[in-house]
């Protein structure tokens, strides 16, 4: 309902905004730009769709070879207290434990075309024990609320536009990123938690997150005082080896094992087809109604508001405004996000204070309203509960977090 809700608001925002332009100031070229949007954005859907099929088809069939062969099994052990703990109502060595353990390594290793294919096989198994086919889960709501708080190790990408436009250190910002992307995901987790009444005081989940702090904390040591070119370097060989590892310890024990592997993938493989051919009428409603609002200069009128009161109307500090349309942007658009924060450091500067916080923001967070609509639209999740409300609480979250940070570092 929250979806629909958001939905309208959108697309009746924008003719609001292109109805009063034409009457109070005779600018009727809204439309037309209103117009347009719905054309690119509606292709643009339909292209990420058709794009995602090769890559849905390559790693629902290596899954499936992975499920026949036993490495999911036994990688679902190396996981299963944890993930029992915050999705409770998942059954015990269930196939979706593994696929939404190997979806979050692919996010933190910043690796999304892997990613959003082990994301859509997970939504999918986790659709299997749904009651209510409708109508998010606890556990998809869960996985989802942690897929779009962004968690990332490694934000090599943002690192390498801030070198591509001349800032002086690139890696500045890296720590700033991971502390607010942490932040984030921590929000995410407890307020799904509070929702749904899971005790996040277990002595099983405090460790875990223990780990996870080491992990990132090693991560922080090991990329500091590497330079953008060798954070690339390593980053990207770590991440294919890990990857190319998966796919032979995969095909390797199912040989073992004696099981076809090949006719495992084809089996796989056809469901990934079938599951980008499903997201496609999601992504287009979701993608053409953020592309009319944006077309019609809502977005631009809503963070001038936000200048003029918190300047103005407050009197405080507002230099961190000028980076928040990265901000409003992100959860509706990543590369929406990843342009305006281009825009923003060209015109400021790389090493201007809203170059340096457009791209903390930037890497904080995730496309929230994109995930909900691929993810659920995958499984014909039509009624997201309170999704979408814990999602944009850890974006919310995130964003605050990188304010506060990019005050206290820069």
């Amino acid at each position: 309902m929250a979806l629909n809700y958001i939905w309208i608001f959108f697309i009746l925002g924008a003719f609001v905004v292109a109805l009063s332009k034409w009457i109070f100031f005779g600018d009727a070229t809204t439309f037309a730009l209103i117009i347009d949007s719905t054309f690119s954005m509606s292709k643009t859907a339909f292209d990420i769709s058709i794009g995602l099929t090769g890559t849905l088809a390559l790693w629902m069939g290596l899954m499936s070879v992975g499920e026949k062969g036993g490495a999911v099994q036994v990688m679902t052990k190396l996981v299963g207290p944890f993930f029992s703990r915050i999705f409770p109502d998942v059954p015990k060595n269930h196939p979706a434990i593994s696929s939404m353990m190997m979806n979050f390594s692919a996010n933190m290793l910043g690796l999304d075309n892997a990613a959003t294919p082990l994301g859509l096989k997970a939504m999918k198994e986790l659709q299997e024990f749904n009651k209510k086919k409708d109508t998010a889960s606890n556990p998809m709501i869960m996985f989802l609320v942690l897929n779009t708080s962004g968690l990332t190790l490694i934000p090599i990408t943002v690192m390498m536009y801030r070198a591509e436009l001349g800032a002086a250190n690139p890696t500045d910002v890296f720590i700033p990123i991971l502390l607010a992307t942490s932040i984030s995901s921590l929000a995410g987790l407890l307020i799904v938690s509070v929702y749904q009444k899971i005790n996040l005081l277990d002595g099983v989940i405090l460790s875990y997150i223990g780990g996870l702090v080491l992990l990132i904390v090693g991560t922080i040591t090991l990329f500091y005082h590497l330079s953008p070119e060798e954070a690339n370097t390593v980053s990207s060989v770590a991440g294919n080896l890990i990857l190319l590892s998966i796919i032979c310890s995969f095909v390797g024990l199912a040989a073992y094992r004696k099981i076809n592997a090949y006719d495992a993938f084809i089996e796989g493989a056809k469901e990934g087809f079938k599951t980008a051919v499903t997201i496609i009428p999601y992504l287009v409603a979701i993608l053409v109604a953020i592309g009319m609002f944006r077309a019609s200069g809502a977005l631009e009128y809503i963070m001038d508001g936000i200048k003029w009161a918190i300047q103005d109307g407050i009197g405080i500090d507002a230099a961190f405004v000028d980076a928040l349309p990265v901000a409003f942007m992100k959860p509706l658009s990543g590369s929406g996000a990843r342009g305006v924060m281009l825009d923003i450091m060209n015109a400021e500067g790389a090493d201007s204070f809203a170059g340096k916080l457009s791209s903390m923001m930037q890497g904080a967070t995730d496309t929230t309203f994109y995930i909900i609509a691929v993810y659920f639209g995958s499984v014909n999740i039509r009624k997201t509960r309170y999704a979408i409300t814990c999602g944009l609480f850890a974006d919310f979250m995130g964003v605050i977090a990188a304010i506060f940070l990019a005050y206290l570092f820069f």
